[in-house]
Protein backbone atom coordinates (compact mmCIF):
# COMPACT_ATOMS: atom_id res chain seq x y z
CA UNK A 1 0.00 0.00 0.00
CA UNK A 2 1.24 3.49 -0.85
CA UNK A 3 0.73 5.25 2.47
CA UNK A 4 1.57 8.72 1.13
CA UNK A 5 -0.97 8.30 -1.68
CA UNK A 6 -3.56 7.30 0.93
CA UNK A 7 -2.90 10.44 2.97
CA UNK A 8 -3.02 12.62 -0.16
CA UNK A 9 -6.44 11.17 -0.97
CA UNK A 10 -7.63 11.82 2.61
CA UNK A 11 -6.31 15.37 2.76
CA UNK A 12 -7.57 16.21 -0.72
CA UNK A 13 -10.96 14.69 0.19
CA UNK A 14 -11.02 12.50 -2.93
CA UNK A 15 -14.14 10.48 -2.25
CA UNK A 16 -13.75 8.29 -5.35
CA UNK A 17 -10.19 7.22 -4.51
CA UNK A 18 -10.57 6.34 -0.84
CA UNK A 19 -12.51 3.04 -0.99
CA UNK A 20 -9.61 1.31 -2.78
CA UNK A 21 -7.44 1.71 0.32
CA UNK A 22 -9.83 -0.16 2.62
CA UNK A 23 -10.99 -3.74 3.02
CA UNK A 24 -14.79 -3.74 2.53
CA UNK A 25 -15.43 -4.67 6.18
CA UNK A 26 -12.78 -2.35 7.65
CA UNK A 27 -13.46 -0.72 10.99
CA UNK A 28 -12.44 2.86 11.69
CA UNK A 29 -12.36 4.15 15.27
CA UNK A 30 -11.88 7.74 16.44
CA UNK A 31 -11.09 7.11 20.08
CA UNK A 32 -11.05 10.73 21.30
CA UNK A 33 -14.72 11.15 20.38
CA UNK A 34 -15.80 7.53 20.98
CA UNK A 35 -16.93 6.96 17.37
CA UNK A 36 -16.81 3.85 15.19
CA UNK A 37 -17.31 4.10 11.43
CA UNK A 38 -17.80 1.85 8.45
CA UNK A 39 -15.70 2.67 5.40
CA UNK A 40 -18.62 4.54 3.80
CA UNK A 41 -19.21 6.56 6.98
CA UNK A 42 -15.51 7.40 7.31
CA UNK A 43 -15.37 8.60 3.71
CA UNK A 44 -18.50 10.67 4.21
CA UNK A 45 -17.18 12.21 7.45
CA UNK A 46 -13.86 13.01 5.79
CA UNK A 47 -15.14 14.27 2.44
CA UNK A 48 -18.14 16.20 3.74
CA UNK A 49 -16.05 17.99 6.35
CA UNK A 50 -16.82 21.70 5.95
CA UNK A 51 -14.29 23.86 4.17
CA UNK A 52 -10.91 23.20 2.63
CA UNK A 53 -7.98 21.86 4.54
CA UNK A 54 -4.36 21.01 4.02
CA UNK A 55 -1.97 18.68 5.74
CA UNK A 56 1.54 17.49 6.26
CA UNK A 57 2.56 13.90 6.92
CA UNK A 58 5.08 14.28 9.72
CA UNK A 59 5.91 10.65 10.44
CA UNK A 60 5.38 7.18 9.01
CA UNK A 61 6.46 4.05 10.86
CA UNK A 62 6.02 0.61 9.31
CA UNK A 63 4.85 -2.05 11.76
CA UNK A 64 4.57 -5.79 11.43
CA UNK A 65 0.91 -5.52 10.34
CA UNK A 66 0.65 -2.00 8.91
CA UNK A 67 1.60 1.58 9.71
CA UNK A 68 1.59 4.23 12.41
CA UNK A 69 1.41 7.78 11.06
CA UNK A 70 1.33 11.30 12.45
CA UNK A 71 -0.30 13.95 10.30
CA UNK A 72 -0.85 17.67 10.91
CA UNK A 73 -4.04 19.13 9.39
CA UNK A 74 -5.03 22.80 9.07
CA UNK A 75 -7.13 25.19 6.96
CA UNK A 76 -5.37 27.17 4.20
CA UNK A 77 -5.21 30.31 6.37
CA UNK A 78 -3.56 28.27 9.18
CA UNK A 79 -5.98 29.75 11.71
CA UNK A 80 -6.15 26.40 13.49
CA UNK A 81 -4.41 23.03 13.39
CA UNK A 82 -4.70 19.53 14.74
CA UNK A 83 -2.72 16.33 14.73
CA UNK A 84 -3.92 12.83 13.95
CA UNK A 85 -2.02 9.76 15.07
CA UNK A 86 -3.25 6.77 13.10
CA UNK A 87 -2.67 3.07 13.69
CA UNK A 88 -3.43 1.08 10.54
CA UNK A 89 -3.72 -2.67 10.38
CA UNK A 90 -3.45 -4.03 6.84
CA UNK A 91 -4.94 -7.18 5.39
CA UNK A 92 -4.02 -8.09 1.82
CA UNK A 93 -2.47 -4.61 1.40
CA UNK A 94 -5.67 -2.78 2.37
CA UNK A 95 -6.68 -1.13 5.64
CA UNK A 96 -8.65 -3.59 7.79
CA UNK A 97 -8.60 -1.43 10.93
CA UNK A 98 -7.85 2.25 11.42
CA UNK A 99 -7.59 3.60 14.96
CA UNK A 100 -7.13 7.37 15.08
CA UNK A 101 -6.48 9.85 17.84
CA UNK A 102 -7.18 13.49 16.92
CA UNK A 103 -6.09 16.46 19.02
CA UNK A 104 -6.28 20.21 18.50
CA UNK A 105 -2.94 21.99 18.48
CA UNK A 106 -2.64 24.70 21.08
CA UNK A 107 -0.53 26.48 23.64
CA UNK A 108 1.08 24.76 26.58
CA UNK A 109 -1.02 25.21 29.74
CA UNK A 110 -0.13 28.10 32.05
CA UNK A 111 1.01 25.83 34.88
CA UNK A 112 3.79 24.40 32.69
CA UNK A 113 4.74 27.83 31.35
CA UNK A 114 5.00 29.12 34.95
CA UNK A 115 7.27 26.21 35.83
CA UNK A 116 9.42 26.92 32.75
CA UNK A 117 9.04 23.35 31.55
CA UNK A 118 9.63 22.39 27.93
CA UNK A 119 10.13 24.53 24.87
CA UNK A 120 8.38 24.84 21.50
CA UNK A 121 8.83 22.11 18.92
CA UNK A 122 8.07 24.56 16.10
CA UNK A 123 8.84 28.26 16.18
CA UNK A 124 6.27 30.83 15.06
CA UNK A 125 8.48 31.85 12.14
CA UNK A 126 8.52 28.19 11.04
CA UNK A 127 4.72 28.27 10.95
CA UNK A 128 4.83 31.13 8.43
CA UNK A 129 7.06 29.15 6.04
CA UNK A 130 5.27 26.95 3.52
CA UNK A 131 5.83 23.27 4.18
CA UNK A 132 5.66 20.50 1.65
CA UNK A 133 1.96 19.88 1.95
CA UNK A 134 -1.13 18.59 0.27
CA UNK A 135 -4.14 20.81 -0.04
CA UNK A 136 -7.73 20.33 -1.12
Amino acid sequence: MDILAFWRAVIEQRREALPAYFAPDAVIRWHCTNERFTVAEYIRANCDYPGEWMGTVERIDRTENGYVTAVRVYPPDRSAACHAVSFMTLKEDRIAALDEYWADDGEAPDWRKQMHLGRPIRREEDEAQPEEETNA
